[in-house]
């Protein structure tokens, strides 16, 4: 039995280590790991390398919004009963 407690005893100091070391080496590499995130967040909303326009090899935005479909002017809507919606008016 003695044998079986220091085998967990064992293993659980090694998890510690390990959570403790993980946790010690985000802590110091913690700018370089932003620095990082922030560049591949960049990379990827302008959707390459470098700055739209030209300026970094990226192609230009669209100017205007031609995506987007024209609202049209009569939208039908849901009738309203002839009593109202059962709010009483004042």
């Amino acid at each position: 039995m003695q044998k079986i407690i220091n085998v967990l005893a064992i293993a659980s100091a090694a998890v510690s280590v390990a959570v403790v070391g993980s946790g010690l080496y985000l802590y110091v590499n913690r700018a370089s790991i932003i620095d990082g995130i922030k560049s591949q967040a960049i990379e990827a909303v302008l959707g390459g390398s470098g700055l739209p326009g030209g300026l970094g090899g990226g192609s230009a935005l669209p100017i205007g919004t031609p995506d987007l479909a024209p609202a049209a002017p009569n939208q039908a809507t849901a009738p309203v009963p002839a009593g109202g919606l059962g709010v009483p008016q004042f």
